[in-house]
């Protein structure tokens, strides 16, 4: 970002679990997605029909990971790209608002 601040309004930040709460009409998802270190399936069921109801299909959101990846992992994957997109419509905001920058100038914010 330094060398190339051409990129700076096009590579942006966002965290799954601000993802998930964005996309839940600022509420926290009411169950955890894993349970002391694994997987927990009614918490992952709600984050795909999240996931679902904000766009991606069903088919998508349920099938196997890609290889590599865990279930969880995959799920957050999605809620940031959902991100990405609103960011690319102008709907994304960060947090801070308005960003704040460090020494070099690169802002800094997690986009939800």
């Amino acid at each position: 970002m330094i060398g190339r601040p051409d990129l700076r309004a096009r590579v942006i930040e966002s965290h799954p679990e601000a993802a998930f709460w964005r996309l839940n009409g600022e509420q926290a998802m009411s169950l955890p997605k894993k349970v002391k270190g694994r997987v927990n399936a009614p918490g992952m069921a709600e984050r795909k029909a999240l996931l679902a109801r904000c766009g991606l299909p069903e088919a998508f959101v349920s099938a196997s990971p890609p290889r590599g990846a865990a279930e969880d992992d995959f799920l957050d994957a999605c809620a940031v790209l959902l991100v990405a997109e609103r960011y690319a419509r102008g709907e994304a905001v960060p947090f801070p608002d308005p960003p704040l920058e460090d020494a070099h100038g690169i802002p800094i914010a997690i986009w939800i």
